[in-house]
């Protein structure tokens, strides 16, 4: 979107289903090369080796990586049809749930209404699922497949809004205009 080369993809036979694709493989590629030199720093500097925490881990990983993939899909739809200003949603999005995610704390230190909105969010089991391995020495699979039961809805609710923007900026001839 940046490149001001989307018009060109875009009037390509290049299906949506095909766009996203690419892009979640792109942000494979992009977690990649900043992830291993991370891992690999960490170990060389400090001696601490993340294989060690175990498959779990990566699993729960994983489950982050596919919710930041509907949050991207909402977000870059909303860019395609309202132009490059709508980029402050994307940073936002994230900022907006963070706190709800329970990253820095567990699930019981919300309020009891907050617990319920919380439960509804992905991550939270994820990291729910994270401490009880790194605390506790145990695995909850029922974290996992809750993390990843709400991540596929998630992802079909992102790739719906997605395709909607899209068919809208098409419509509306604001693919072209993509511009700060």
């Amino acid at each position: 979107m940046w490149s001001r080369n989307l018009g060109n993809l875009l009037i390509s036979p290049l299906r949506p289903h095909e766009l996203v694709m690419a892009l979640c493989i792109w942000s494979v590629m992009r977690l990649s090369v900043g992830m291993i030199p991370v891992a690999l720093a960490a170990f060389l500097i400090f001696e601490f080796n993340l294989l060690n925490l175990g498959l779990w881990l990566v699993v729960f990983f994983a489950m982050l990586v596919l919710t930041s993939w509907s949050l991207g899909l909402i977000a870059a739809g909303v860019m395609l049809r309202y132009g490059l200003g709508a980029e402050e949603l994307a940073w936002s999005l994230a900022f907006l749930l963070l706190p709800l995610t329970c990253v820095y704390y567990p699930l019981s230190a919300l309020p009891g209404w907050l617990q319920y909105v919380a439960l509804a969010l992905p991550p939270t089991h994820v990291f729910e699922g994270m401490r009880a391995i790194l605390l506790e020495h145990r695995f909850d699979p029922g974290d996992l497949w809750w993390a990843f039961g709400l991540n596929v809805f998630y992802l079909a609710v992102g790739y719906g809004v997605f395709r909607w923007l899209l068919s809208r900026a098409r419509d509306n001839g604001s693919l072209l205009q993509l511009g700060e």
